[in-house]
């Protein structure tokens, strides 16, 4: 599914999904249709500037499955930031992040069913201040490793917990600002 609710594309959209949302509803941040996990909807335009935009950095965090084993060494390079491919040929360096290997991924109930059982594999969590386009993608490739699944697990202190795909949790305001603590 494609995080947004109009294309003009032939992709499956957000307003596929059953649930009533508001006029003017649309992603903040999105997720690429390869990607998967949390994303946050609002009718509120400010937010999109306030949560990407905005002069403090806002945090969000991925699982991340790479094909092969990785190396800590790999895990510091990630960390301190890292040259990837930008628009028009250029490159752009990453920020510093946080970067740990997950042995068994808790949002996962079968961590296996994009590989075959016995292919090796690393599970990453990283969490960003910055999202380029593809970023993560971007990064696990320069350091030679395929990514094979990408899902968002958090923005700031808002998590995507037990929500399946296609499910839809609303919260109120307050809630929204304190945990995106804008």
């Amino acid at each position: 599914m494609v995080s947004q609710f109009v294309s003009s594309h032939n992709v499956q959209l957000l307003g596929a999904l059953k649930y009533n949302f508001p006029e003017g509803t649309h992603a903040i941040g999105r997720l690429d249709q390869n990607s998967e996990g949390l994303l946050l909807l609002t009718t509120d335009k400010k937010i999109t500037r306030l949560l990407f935009q905005g002069k403090q950095p806002h945090s969000r965090k991925y699982l991340v499955q790479v094909k092969n084993i990785i190396k800590h060494e790999t895990i510091d390079q990630l960390a301190r930031g890292i040259a990837i491919s930008a628009p028009q040929g250029s490159q752009f360096v990453t920020s510093p992040c946080k970067v740990c290997i997950v042995q068994k991924p808790d949002y996962i109930a079968d961590p296996l069913q994009t590989l075959h059982p016995n292919s090796l594999h690393s599970w990453l969590e990283i969490t960003l201040t910055e999202g380029r386009f593809h970023q993560v993608r971007k990064m696990v490739a320069a350091v030679h490793h395929k990514c094979i699944r990408l899902i968002r697990i958090a923005i700031e202190d808002i998590h995507l917990g037990n929500l399946q795909p296609g499910e839809v949790q609303e919260v109120s305001s307050e809630y929204f600002f304190e945990k995106l603590k804008l």
